[in-house]
């Protein structure tokens, strides 16, 4: 599946030589394609997204929505003939531009297991859908644009721009989306959940040249928007990463066992006697387990199901089965219904004393 992600990527790169780079002198041509051809490649993604991905994770999807989205906008504005079109135009894109960092922000979270409540979601969402409607305002109030008159640069239609007194509220948004990121990914490796510092350098690499881009659009004029590129960069990179995690975690082996493991049991020995040692164990190796399977462990303890846990936790299927293995076999048990029997006893044991 990544081969043929990188196929189309290839594509990319062969399309953005042909009529980025070309040597033609009708710039109008040029850039407008351009605009086409990274919105075509936006649109191939998304469709070999919805192809190969069978289970496909809900702010996934949207990112690859919004790439599309936004790459759209960007062309359509390059051949605009009227400033009304123009303006429609430039809404679509920052109906994209709005929720691409958004949903960035939670494919990494996802990516990096790290819990999310709800309500901040929810919060981040409304807090999205207000930047909108203030950067969709040019043509109904002068708030984002001052004065907006349509132009033409390099042969391709643009606005020309004087910025109101909320323009800064998206720069914000976007600079305040990029930090929180970045520091999901440093608290993923600190806290471990995150494998290796390769992985976290690969993140943080996605996130650093799109916060790049927009500061070069932001402190150089340029004529074209970088950021259709480097978006389109940034979604094929996230979906291989998310691809590569999901295989490692389905492929991963079970944890040996701990040399400290209850010795087997005998015909000679009773129930009773066993379970008092595989109490003993668990106390013994409570301690070697991670943070999050530690709270799976918890979880279990408090009643919660499969579902319930996945959605406390914010975790896939295949995660959550890992983790289970990993607990059990450290645990010195076979099951879910021997770790609450087991876990129980120990409870009541320490209760008692």
């Amino acid at each position: 599946m990544i081969k043929k992600l990188a196929g189309i990527g290839s594509i990319f790169l062969v399309l953005l030589s042909l009529f980025g780079c070309s040597a033609v002198g009708d710039k109008s041509l040029s850039l407008s394609t351009v605009y086409l051809a990274t919105t075509i490649l936006a649109l191939l993604l998304l469709g070999a997204y919805c192809l190969l991905i069978r289970k496909r994770q809900l702010w996934l999807t949207v990112l690859f929505l919004a790439v599309s989205i936004v790459n759209t906008g960007y062309f359509a504005l390059s051949i605009s003939s009227t400033l009304e079109e123009a303006l429609l135009s430039n809404r679509i894109a920052y109906a994209g531009s709005v929720m691409l960092p958004l949903s960035m922000l939670m494919v990494i979270l996802h990516t990096c297991q790290i819990k999310f409540p709800k309500w901040a979601t929810y919060t981040l969402t409304g807090i999205s859908a207000v930047v909108f409607l203030i950067a969709a305002s040019p043509g109904y109030l002068d708030v984002y644009y001052k004065e907006v008159t349509l132009t033409t640069v390099g042969g391709a239609t643009a606005l020309e721009k004087v910025y109101g007194p909320l323009h800064s509220v998206y720069l914000y948004y976007l600079l305040g989306h990029f930090l929180l990121m970045a520091g999901a990914i440093a608290y993923s490796f600190v806290k471990k959940k995150i494998s290796s510092p390769s992985q976290a350098v690969l993140l943080l690499s996605s996130v650093l040249v799109n916060m790049g881009v927009w500061l070069m659009e932001q402190l150089i004029k340029v004529e074209f928007e970088f950021l259709a590129v480097s978006y389109i960069l940034s979604e094929v990179f996230l979906l291989c990463f998310y691809v590569l995690i999901q295989d490692m975690l389905q492929k991963a082996p079970v944890t040996q066992q701990s040399t400290s493991a209850p010795p087997s049991s005998v015909p000679s020995q009773s129930n009773d006697e066993e379970d008092k040692e595989k109490v003993q164990h668990l106390a013994s190796m409570l301690h070697t387990l991670t943070p999050t399977e530690k709270q799976v462990y918890t979880l279990y303890l408090e009643g919660k199901g499969t579902k319930e846990v996945m959605q406390e936790l914010t975790i896939t299927e295949n995660t959550l089965k890992y983790h289970n293995r990993n607990i059990y076999s450290k645990l010195g048990i076979s099951s879910r219904k021997e770790l609450l029997k087991i876990a129980t006893l120990a409870t009541k044991e320490i209760n008692s004393k």
